[in-house]
């Protein structure tokens, strides 16, 4: 049984975002686990000690597609944000959704070049029906920092291919991240446009 990719992200939202998906990670790890499944997480970019902005989840078992169906959409975090006191905001949101094959978001290209490859022992959930050969791939993609790994084929060559989909579909949600940010940011200008703001000004 294939394995069931699933974005996690924090979007644009502020770090209080980010420590909810993280604390998400642990609640999606501990459910996988208790019912059997492997987990398998590949972080995104980590801006500071507070988090990665996104993570691809990759789940296999039985219980996995239960398990994706139940976490798909938006998650709210309730909690008093530990790093601005009296702040009146305490709902956090993170959105979790299945990657395809296909994935949508910023055109991507990945240069060979960038790559650095490794193989690793593959396990099953929990430890369980150990491979005695090096099948799991790990993959290093140089300009960004970001690790994806994947064990859930029997093959080196699958898991190979398997890690690079994982890593093109990371990539271009950062790149739609960018995207999305460039706007947000046109978008500022514009209401700075409308508040005033001027360096020169006239009247006709």
């Amino acid at each position: 049984m294939s394995a069931i990719d699933l974005l996690v992200t924090s979007g644009n939202g502020p770090v209080e975002c980010r420590m909810a998906l993280t604390a998400l990670l642990g609640i999606l790890e501990r459910d996988a686990i208790r019912v059997g499944c492997s987990f398998e997480t590949s972080l995104g970019p980590v801006p500071d000690e507070h988090g990665a902005k996104s993570a691809i989840v990759s789940l296999g078992g039985i219980e996995a597609e239960q398990i994706a169906a139940s976490y798909c959409g938006t998650i709210r975090f309730t909690f008093k944000s530990p790093m601005r006191p009296g702040h009146k905001r305490q709902n956090w949101y993170v959105a979790v959704q299945r990657i395809d094959s296909k994935p949508e978001g910023g055109e991507v290209t990945i240069d060979p070049a960038d790559l650095r490859f490794e193989t690793l022992r593959a396990g099953g959930p929990g430890g369980q029906h150990q491979n005695t050969t090096d099948s799991a791939v790990r993959v290093f993609h140089r300009p960004t920092g970001l690790v994806v790994t994947a064990r859930d084929e029997r093959s080196q060559h699958r898991n190979k291919a398997l890690a690079l989909r994982r890593l093109d579909a990371m990539l271009r949600h950062i790149e739609a991240e960018k995207q999305e940010a460039a706007k947000s940011d046109r978008f500022i200008a514009n209401r700075t446009i409308e508040r005033g703001n001027e360096v020169r000004a006239f009247k006709l």
